[in-house]
């Protein structure tokens, strides 16, 4: 089991109010992704928990184009992995900033 973190400046606070949502289900090929509203507005945090050791560069990859993407400031996302490509991960942390910022999934 691998554990990654990545720490990343959003220009914009993520909209809405809700504190947290759950997006996804950890299985094979796809992942959970629980967001919280728990960071100060310009900061994003990402943690990942991976039985498929060895991916932290396409993670990061991944994370960057995220946040790029969608600008999650003020969200941490906790996200445990079952195998997931690297576009599941891209539409499942869209659908959890979709979730949280109260538009429909």
């Amino acid at each position: 089991m691998e554990t990654l973190n990545y720490r990343a400046n959003a220009p914009q606070r993520a909209k809405g109010s809700k504190r947290q949502v759950i997006v996804g289900v950890v299985a094979s090929g796809n992942l959970e992704v629980l967001a919280e509203r728990v960071l100060p507005d310009s900061e994003c945090e990402v943690d990942i928990r991976t039985a498929a050791e060895g991916f932290g560069e396409v993670w990061q990859a991944v994370v960057a184009d995220f946040v790029e993407r969608r600008s999650p400031g003020g969200l941490k996302f906790s996200i445990n992995d079952g195998g997931a490509r690297p576009d599941t991960v891209a539409l499942r942390l869209a659908q959890a900033v979709s979730a949280i910022e109260g538009e429909r999934t």
